[in-house]
């Protein structure tokens, strides 16, 4: 069986979790915080999370495990059959992680863990974030999914990312994501009607919540 290391406070734990669900596979859960610990190391050479073990050894990686995925399991396709609309699939994931995920991150420390976030970084921040923006609303279609029709790895990348992201940047910058990217409103109700979804949501909430003290 499928073993998917990490914890449900992820965001990229969850794009991996939500992906294995929405293709019906089965996996076993394993609770682990990224870090340096050796026997996690042997498994994840950065201490990475997620990690994904299966019958030949570990992956890590949130790409790259997705591309494993859909390598391993046709009956549910979340990548385009055509070259090019694949290829928009994963520029719009890519430029969902540089351009929006790993900008919001820069607040997870002080909104999550209460590090002290500076006007400078503010600023900062803010500045990368509309230019970040700008760019996904040139790339995203939400008709009624972010790539087009169909569900797709980009969609999965992109509610994570704005789920947890988008709450830091409202608590941290007092903007929300919904007011500056159209369709987003609308393309997030949808999306959280998906079973995967509500699956994976239940237990970040709850750990969530544990996390932050509620």
């Amino acid at each position: 069986m499928l073993k998917l290391y990490g914890f449900p406070v992820s965001d990229y734990y969850n794009m991996v979790k939500a992906a294995l669900l929405e293709k019906g596979f089965q996996f076993e859960e394993v609770m682990v915080r990224p870090g340096a610990d050796p026997n996690f190391l042997a498994k994840s050479p950065m201490g990475k999370i997620p990690c994904l073990e299966v019958a030949e050894g570990c992956i890590t990686e949130t790409n790259v495990i997705l591309e494993f995925i859909e390598d391993i399991s046709s009956d549910l396709p979340l990548l385009p059959a055509d070259s090019f609309r694949r290829a928009k699939v994963r520029e719009l994931m890519k430029s969902t992680e540089l351009y929006l995920e790993l900008v919001a991150r820069q607040l997870f420390g002080a909104v999550f863990f209460g590090a002290p976030l500076d006007d400078q970084t503010k600023q900062a921040v803010s500045a990368q974030l509309d230019k970040g923006v700008a760019a996904l609303n040139k790339l995203l279609q939400f008709k009624p999914y972010a790539a087009g029709a169909e569900l797709t790895y980009a969609d999965l990348m992109l509610y994570y990312t704005v789920t947890l992201g988008g709450m830091a940047v409202e608590k941290a910058l007092g903007r929300k994501l919904a007011d500056e990217i159209p369709g987003l409103g609308g393309w997030l109700a949808l999306m959280d009607q998906n079973p995967s979804i509500q699956a994976v949501n239940r237990d970040r909430d709850q750990a969530l919540k544990a996390m932050m003290g509620g």
